[in-house]
C-alpha cells in the first residue's frame, strides 16, 4: 500500500473547490500566497480521511456536509485576514 495514493483528507477538496468558486487561483495570486493559504485553511481543519470520495457523497448526512462547507468558509476568512495582516507590514 502506498499511503499517498490511497487516502487523502476529505476537506483538500473542499478547500480547493471553494477557492476556485471564489476566484482565488493561480491568476489571480501567486504560487507562495496560495501554498501559505491552503496550509493556513487546512491546519484549522480537522482531518478527515478517506480512501474514496464516492464514499463521502453516499455515507455522509448532509447536515455535516453543511457543516464542512461552514466550517471550510470560516478557515478561508480567517487566513485570508491574516495574510492580508501580514503582508501590510
Amino acid at each position: 500500500m502506498k499511503l499517498h495514493d490511497d487516502i487523502h483528507n476529505y476537506y483538500e477538496n473542499l478547500v480547493i473547490n471553494k477557492l476556485q468558486q471564489m476566484n482565488i487561483n493561480e491568476e489571480t495570486k501567486d504560487a507562495d500566497y496560495l501554498a501559505d493559504l491552503c496550509c493556513l485553511v487546512l491546519n484549522q481543519l480537522p482531518p478527515r480521511y478517506i480512501r474514496y470520495e464516492v464514499d463521502m457523497a453516499f455515507y455522509m448526512p448532509q447536515a455535516e456536509r453543511l457543516q464542512m462547507e461552514m466550517n471550510v468558509d470560516s478557515a478561508i476568512r480567517s487566513a485570508i485576514k491574516f495574510l492580508t495582516e501580514r503582508d501590510k507590514r
